[in-house]
């Protein structure tokens, strides 16, 4: 893979495996790939990933498939049980989430 956004999601989801104390073929095995083909997309050797392919990824990392794309966001907290992550609310989100301002006062 030779654009940067495909390395930089090629090693967030390096990140994720290793911070779930996860080989290369327990990730494998647990995204329903082939150890041979994800060592080869993990390494950027497989230069066309499918789709299919980066849903598998995230749904192995415990997350959601734009939670996984959004580069940009702060990483998700590395846990064993992706049950028990912290809740994955972006600051977007929060600010979305936050009370309304009082009538009258200008929001920052």
């Amino acid at each position: 893979m030779a654009n940067d956004t495909a390395k930089r999601l090629l090693a967030r989801v390096k990140q994720l495996r290793e911070g779930r104390g996860l080989t290369q073929e327990a990730f494998a095995e647990k995204s329903g790939l082939g150890y041979k083909y994800y060592q080869s997309v993990e390494a950027g050797r497989k230069r066309d990933i499918r789709l299919s392919t980066i849903e598998k990824l995230a749904k192995a990392c415990g997350l959601e498939l734009w939670e996984l794309l959004n580069l940009d966001a702060t990483p998700v907290a590395l846990t064993k049980d992706p049950a028990k992550t912290e809740s994955r609310i972006t600051p977007r989100r929060a600010a979305r989430q936050s009370p309304k301002s009082k009538p009258g006062k200008k929001s920052d």
